[in-house]
């Protein structure tokens, strides 16, 4: 990327990371046992991609609103995900499963995330909202014109 500039959901390093973090999770499930094809796995995969998506989503919204909208669903998601990853890990504890590979890029995300719902979710002081609606000159009109 040669600008700092965020002009698609692509330029997000959020986004980049959710994807990181729905291939780890397609890999991890690959090692899942067969019965859990249409089932924790297909869940886990389910989600796992819904949450690249909902950024992805959120960032083509024109407001803030539906912005910030997205960001929480897919904070969401991430928790769904957390938990599932945990009951996947109860499951499978003597499987020699390296449940790290998601979990460290699902924290990542989810850090991220909050860090930038948070941002968003700011409200402007008062203060700073009245210098913004004043222009850039101010002329008193009691000051009398001499003609």
């Amino acid at each position: 990327m040669t600008s700092s500039f965020v002009k698609t959901y692509r330029d997000l390093i959020v986004w980049q990371r959710a994807m990181e973090l729905a291939t780890a999770v397609y890999d991890l499930t690959l090692q899942f046992p067969s019965e859990e094809l249409y089932g924790l796995s297909a869940e886990m995969r389910k989600v796992a991609c819904a949450i690249p998506s909902r950024i992805a989503a959120g960032k083509a919204k024109a407001t803030k609103t539906g912005y910030l909208y997205y960001l929480r669903a897919a904070y969401v998601l991430g928790t769904e995900l957390e938990t599932q990853l945990e009951l996947s890990k109860q499951l499978y504890i003597t499987g020699g499963l390296d449940f790290s590979i998601a979990e460290r890029p699902l924290s990542e995300v989810m850090k991220m995330l909050s860090a930038l719902i948070r941002t968003l979710s700011i409200k402007p002081r008062k203060d700073e909202q009245e210098h913004q609606a004043q222009p850039a000159e101010v002329t008193d009109i009691r000051t009398p014109v001499i003609v």
